[in-house]
């Protein structure tokens, strides 16, 4: 089930909205320190998310599924969003270098043809990282958070999804260790909260953020081992005239001469 996109946008307005960004982006950072001259993709609702690259990457778009609905972003200049089929991206085959998903995959019902979908318009050699909720986590399972909806996963979860649609997870890390609550004191605590669980708290975080690389597979020609087969090759000859004239006499019925 999607969450509204209204809703996530007043979450993300909200005092622990921007605090649950500032966390994030740290992690995001931490895995793409540099994105320059690249095609940044956040697809489900990345925009909170994508700030630190419109001016870093060579282009930066956000696609929001349809079942979500989408809104103008950024407000100043041209916008950067689009409203999608999650099913049918409207980019080329290999466009795309850096993909980031948040808000999706626990919300689509039709999980391996989005992740074949992302397969086909990433570039080779290109990254996604995956942004889902965590089955331990309290983010999960209090319906204040965005990542209350759909289905959370554990992080070995995860990683056997992203393997089992040509993606090679290739770092793991967690982020939202502070409870989602608005509670001036706790927000206020949440950096500090976020080191030590980082640290110490791995298994509670609320999300589990994967890096993975796109997989690519060629196919190897394998030598048989049976036995050969004889194969009978028929010799031809050009025909003469009178071979010519002997089969016109067999196609009528006529004996052939002796």
């Amino acid at each position: 089930m999607w969450t509204d996109v209204l809703d996530l946008n007043e979450f993300y307005r909200s005092t622990l909205g921007q605090m649950t960004v500032r966390l994030l982006r740290a992690r995001l950072r931490e895995i793409w320190p540099n994105v320059r001259g690249e095609t940044v993709l956040g697809l489900g609702y990345a925009t909170p998310f994508l700030r630190p690259f419109v001016e870093e990457a060579q282009r930066t778009l956000a696609f929001m599924p349809a079942q979500q609905g989408v809104t103008r972003w950024p407000r100043e200049g041209g916008n950067l969003t689009a409203l999608v089929d999650e099913m049918d991206l409207p980019m080329p085959d290999r466009s795309v270098d850096r993909v980031l998903l948040i808000h999706a995959i626990e919300c689509t019902e039709q999980v391996r043809p989005l992740l074949r979908e992302i397969w086909r318009v990433m570039a080779d050699g290109g990254r996604l990282v995956v942004v889902a909720p965590s089955r331990a986590g309290l983010w999960s399972q209090i319906d204040r958070s965005p990542f209350y909806q759909g289905h959370p996963y554990s992080s070995g979860q995860l990683a056997a999804l992203l393997r089992a649609n040509m993606f090679a997870p290739l770092r793991q890390t967690r982020a939202l260790f502070m409870p989602p609550t608005h509670s001036r004191l706790a927000l206020r605590m949440a950096p500090a909260v976020e080191r030590f669980g980082h640290r110490w708290l791995g298994r509670f975080a609320g999300v589990s953020v994967i890096e993975s690389g796109k997989q690519l597979y060629a196919g190897i020609a394998e030598r048989s081992h049976a036995p050969a087969l004889a194969v009978v090759r028929p010799k031809l000859r050009i025909a003469s005239s009178r071979d010519t004239q002997a089969a016109r006499k067999a196609e009528d019925g006529e004996a052939p001469a002796s």
